[in-house]
């Protein structure tokens, strides 16, 4: 066996002691015995950098797949609207006020249709503005840039500033904005001021959203139902949450939150843990208290509950830093005390 280096207790020593020698890390050679060796360290600066491999730019050529689908729904539109010319044609050969009330219900469609795509591109820019202010945040709470953090904090205000419930919270902040210099703590402080009370309003949401599906698919008769009722109070829930954090999402912009969302779930493992949950939470001795069909309810209801919570990850503008981000196992108490409580 080989001898244990004996302990020295702890000593100072004047770098111009002679007894105290500075060596390279490299240098093998063994000092004078009793002097002291001193190893420096490396200077940071000289120090080699990783230096991240950049991106190449990807070569986007011509895309014949574009172009036909382009060209297809030019036709289409063509063929409508040409169909339409026609129609108002042949009604004013019948009748003139035939004519003029089909030209009526023409102008009503088109405005409808312009004001239809005026929400939805509002309702896109307004998602795409929440998604680049989170990003935006998170880059803040990493360097710390005052100036960046009150443009952020300005931007905050403006989206929350229909919200009435936000009164007092704009107030504060507004108040503090000139006391805090640093800006990692300005996102903190807009966080607990602004988020607090549509963070609790966000799980009173999914909590009622999960209670809700947990009922209705342990009653139901038929899978198609339960498939159908998920889907639709998911949808509910992801809306309910992006209108509460300040989106207002139309068509479109709900397919790009979902899109989001179910991305989200991909890339955290949202259903494997969601199922060890239910796994965990159903096999010490609650599993034997259920019936097979309150047990899919509760799992359908935790699903929901998951979807929900990565729906907050989306649409919330803020990153959680100064405030908890709501876990799935309180959500699953809740979920089984109300059972509980209905039994």
């Amino acid at each position: 066996m080989s001898e244990k280096t004996p302990h020295r207790r702890p000593a100072t020593f004047r770098l111009d002691d002679p007894a105290v020698v500075v060596m390279d890390a490299e240098d093998s050679t063994r000092p004078v015995h009793g002097t002291v060796r001193i190893t420096p360290e490396a200077d940071p600066a000289l120090l080699p950098v990783v230096v991240e491999t950049p991106l190449m730019p990807v070569r986007r050529g011509f895309r014949w797949g574009t172009l036909f689908w382009a060209a297809t729904a030019g036709l289409v539109l063509l063929g409508l609207g040409l169909g339409v010319v026609n129609l108002i044609e042949d009604l004013f050969t019948r009748s003139e006020s035939l004519g003029l009330l089909g030209l009526c219900f023409v102008i009503a469609a088109a405005l409808a249709l312009i004001v239809v795509i005026a929400r939805e591109a509002f309702g896109l820019a307004r998602l795409a503005a929440i998604e680049k202010l989170h990003l935006r945040a998170a880059k803040v709470l990493a360097s710390d840039d005052r100036a960046a953090s009150r443009t952020i904090v300005e931007d905050l205000l403006k989206l929350a500033h229909q919200n009435p419930q936000l009164a007092r919270a704009r107030a504060i902040l507004r108040g503090h904005a000139d006391d805090i210099i640093d800006g990692a703590d300005m996102i903190k402080l807009a966080e607990r001021e602004l988020m607090t009370p549509l963070d609790q309003e966000a799980r009173r949401l999914v909590s009622s959203a999960a209670q809700r599906v947990s009922v209705v698919t342990a009653v139901s008769p038929r899978a198609a139902i339960d498939v159908l009722f998920v889907f639709v109070a998911s949808l509910r829930l992801i809306r309910q949450l992006a209108r509460l954090y300040g989106g207002r999402p139309g068509a479109l912009g709900m397919i790009r939150l979902m899109r989001h969302v179910i991305a989200h779930l991909a890339i955290t493992g949202g259903m494997a843990a969601s199922d060890s949950l239910v796994q965990q939470m159903l096999g010490h001795g609650i599993a034997a208290k259920l019936s097979q069909r309150l047990g899919e309810g509760i799992l359908n209801g935790l699903l929901t509950a998951r979807l929900g919570l990565a729906a907050i990850e989306v649409t919330r503008p803020l990153p959680f830093t100064a405030l908890p981000r709501p876990v799935l196992a309180d959500l699953a108490r809740d979920l089984l005390r109300k059972r509980e409580a209905e039994e």
